[in-house]
């Protein structure tokens, strides 16, 4: 590797689950391009992320902290702007930073602005947070929510559609589609389609960055969220390819589990061909041998397993995710099975571009595991959400403080109440679908366990 900062690309979706791609040979995901960059460098098959909610986990990447260190409990609380983010420490170290998707830092307010700039009373929000460059659009809901409550401002994806007459068809679409049982494709064609149109705005930004400074960009996909709205080119690949049934499910018949996973999947191929589209651009820039290409996710998606959709769930659906690395200096290590925190990027970009880890934070840099120089440092994987936390071991998983039907989302556990719940112990090793709570029999191990669940 050279003296030579390298470049960062992050592409980080939202809502893709830790099994959907072709790695998985139990799933009929299309994901070439991932599995390439497993080849070049490395996959990590239990990568888990801090919090399984939007604003949560992107805020404790951000700022390089676990859900029970970050300020940021559910998707009600936008990013504190005195926190400091490694956005912003790459930015002052001489990084040109940028990104474009959903953010989802100021997730309560639809404040995007018509350019995604984030300009709020004179004030650049996109500065604050330490970005260079950016275009900020929301999720799926967000630029909906701002055009039907026809607030002035709707947001630059909005905006585009409504350029071309095409936003009250895509907003009366949304409405009809917008949960998991309609399958009617999107009427916008694939160049409007809106994470075509975020891929589109990532390689912009990576042509009008200054020549002279390493850069880093982070493009937030708003796929494969739901609602499951896809192209009928999309569609077409998808719609005779059969998918295992939902473990556990009677909430959704066996059509309607197809067509969700189906649509899902076409979600996924489609981020997946970007990844492809951006690897083509650094060649085309002569950069690609001096940018470390990083894939992987907010958080997961039931899709129907243990009877339940979207996320917030200790299950490993909802809150492990795919985590794939590739670049320059990172020996080919194929797929590692230990478990990692994809809270670990955060100390390990700064380590890539030379710049020590803040003590506050609890992000471990892993770029010299990556390099074939040390082992992992971390021996669990840590996750949590309002009254539950969850810990992995690389075979069990102990979970405390779940109640499915009232979990306490506004509100987070002090320790003492987290040590205090029931417990329930999965062997994901014989039980990778968690149905049998061993927890009862095996108390030695919930009580090693237990002393991991939160931070000291």
């Amino acid at each position: 590797m050279s003296d030579k900062r390298p470049n960062i690309l992050l592409i980080f979706p939202d809502q893709h689950r830790g099994d959907w791609t072709e790695l998985n040979e139990n799933i009929p995901a299309r994901t070439p391009n991932i599995k390439k960059m497993k080849e070049n460098g490395v996959f990590f098959s239990k990568a888990y992320c801090p919090s399984p909610l939007c604003a949560p986990s992107r805020a404790c990447l951000a700022s390089g902290r676990e859900y029970d260190n970050c300020n940021i409990i559910n998707n009600k609380q936008p990013y504190p702007v005195d926190e400091t983010t490694f956005y912003t420490l790459l930015r002052d170290s001489g990084y040109h930073t940028m990104a474009c998707g959903k953010f989802d830092l100021n997730k309560p307010f639809s404040s995007f602005g018509n350019d995604g700039k984030q300009v709020i009373n004179g004030v650049s929000y996109l500065d604050l947070w330490g970005f260079s460059d950016g275009i900020d659009n929301g999720g799926k809901h967000d630029g909906v929510r701002t055009f039907r409550n026809k607030e002035k401002e709707m947001g630059p994806y909005l905006k585009y559609l409504d350029d071309k007459g095409l936003a009250k068809k895509h907003v009366r679409d949304f409405i009809f589609k917008n949960n998991y049982t309609r399958w009617l494709c999107t009427p916008l064609s694939d160049e409007d389609y809106a994470d075509n149109w975020i891929g589109r705005n990532g390689l912009n930004l990576i042509r009008s960055a200054p020549e002279d400074k390493p850069w880093f960009l982070q493009v937030n996909f708003n796929g494969p969220h739901e609602p499951m709205d896809v192209t009928r080119t999309m569609r077409q690949r998808w719609k005779d390819v059969e998918f295992p049934e939902p473990s556990k499910c009677t909430r959704f018949n066996d059509r309607q589990a197809q067509r969700m996973r189906q649509n899902y999947s076409a979600m996924v191929e489609n981020i997946d061909r970007w990844i492809g589209i951006y690897i083509n651009e650094l060649k085309e820039r002569d950069e690609f041998d001096n940018t470390i290409i990083v894939y992987s996710s907010d958080h997961g998606e039931m899709l129907g397993d243990h009877n339940l959709k979207a996320k917030r769930q200790p299950y490993d659906e909802s809150s492990r995710v795919p985590l794939a690395i590739s670049g320059p200096g990172i020996k080919h290590w194929g797929i590692i099975d230990d478990p990692v925190e994809t809270l670990d990027l955060s100390a390990t970009f700064l380590d890539y571009a030379r710049i020590p880890t803040p003590n506050y934070m609890n992000s471990q840099s892993i770029k010299d595991f990556l390099e074939g120089n040390q082992d992992l440092s971390r021996r669990h994987a840590r996750s949590g959400f309002a009254s539950w936390r969850m810990v992995f071991d690389g075979q069990y998983k102990l979970v405390a403080g779940y109640y499915t039907s009232n979990m306490k989302s506004n509100q987070k556990f002090k320790k003492k109440e987290i040590l205090e719940a029931p417990f329930h112990l999965f062997n994901l090793r014989n039980d990778p679908n968690e149905n049998e709570d061993i927890a009862e029999s095996n108390q030695d191990i919930v009580q090693r366990l237990r002393k991991l669940l939160v931070i000291s």
